[in-house]
């Protein structure tokens, strides 16, 4: 029986979402071809669906996305017919000349629109939504491209929804870009073009705007930059090959006697708390939501919410909803 997903109405507000998701059987099977494709359907479903990409990771055999939805907000025709276009840039025959429908009908306020009208909207301002149509449409492209058929994603996405405030955010997003370095694929995350920061150092301007969202301080890149990559390597902001890399005999030293490591030095460990806690942020944040999900299944009040370990300085108590029976940090 699957788990309900905790997901935020958009009518409650924004919500932001760290969504994961794996190849079948873990296998390797994007390569950089595949990977940019991916990147760029990325950017082109989040326009469609209003979501707001704050940061991102692609590799080999699984993506990471930091998904920011926005509060509920009357979308006009003009902008739907926009977002069409935007997914359908290349529309078939049968796709234009009904589009030429839809927009005469839109006009006269037809039947046709209305019902087309609702199947769009229905696809917006869901973090379940985006992902599906995401991993659907990037799945026709890769089938078709390598002669291949059958599931290409191994299992339904992960989600985890965060606390939509600074220091969280920082968190989360300098671990997601970090996936490179912990793959020993590059020693900074600017060289690694298939990361939301590479791609806005690199000056694209919805991956420079989803950083500025998070630091939250300044609108100039440059403030904004000083302040992620700090995020990143620490104090000093200087990359050094493996400086801050642990073995795993070390790791399990640290945790046993229970000592402290930098951030920058924890964020190169996986972290599962990230990816399966369900909800993290601070202890109201997450009770608020525990106490939600209890009465939307009818849960007895068996769990509470979970403070992560001090391993580091979190930047004030991080907690998690769900707690981990398996091993939380690892290499």
């Amino acid at each position: 029986m699957r788990t309900a997903r905790i997901k935020v109405s958009p009518v409650e507000g924004e919500a932001v979402y760290h969504c994961m998701t794996r190849t079948v059987n873990g296998e390797r099977l994007l390569d950089d071809p595949a990977k940019e494709t991916l990147r760029k359907q990325l950017w082109q479903v989040a326009d469609y669906c209003g979501v707001q990409i704050l940061t991102y990771t692609i590799l080999s055999n699984h993506f990471h996305v930091l998904a920011r939805v926005p509060p509920a907000a009357e979308i006009s025709d003009i902008e739907l017919l926009r977002r069409y276009r935007v997914m359908y840039p290349k529309p078939t025959p049968y796709q234009a000349a009904r589009l030429d429908v839809i927009e005469a009908q839109l006009k006269t306020v037809g039947p046709e629109a209305d019902a087309w009208r609702k199947r769009q909207l229905a696809l917006m301002g869901d973090i379940s939504q985006f992902m599906k149509l995401l991993k659907q449409r990037f799945s026709v492209w890769f089938n078709r491209s390598h002669r291949r058929y059958g599931t290409l994603w191994s299992e339904r996405f992960k989600s985890v929804l965060l606390e939509p405030k600074g220091r969280v955010l920082e968190t989360m997003a300098a671990y997601i870009d970090l996936n490179c370095v912990r793959a020993g694929l590059a020693a900074d995350p600017k060289d690694y073009r298939f990361c939301g920061y590479a791609e806005a150092v690199a000056g694209g301007k919805p991956a420079r705007a989803g950083l500025a969202h998070i630091i939250g301080e300044s609108k100039l890149w440059s403030a904004v930059q000083a302040a992620y990559r700090e995020s990143l390597f620490g104090k000093g902001s200087v990359p050094r090959e493996r400086a801050a890399a642990l073995t795993p005999e070390q790791l399990g030293q640290v945790l046993k006697a229970k000592a402290r490591l930098p951030l920058a030095t924890v964020l190169r460990c996986r972290i599962r708390y990230f990816t399966d806690g369900a909800v993290l942020g601070g202890k109201a944040f997450v009770a608020q939501h525990l106490a939600r999900y209890r009465r939307n299944l009818h849960r007895r009040a068996h769990s509470v919410p979970r403070p992560l370990p001090a391993l580091t300085d979190w930047g004030g108590e991080l907690t998690t909803l769900r707690g981990l029976r398996k091993q939380s940090f690892g290499l």
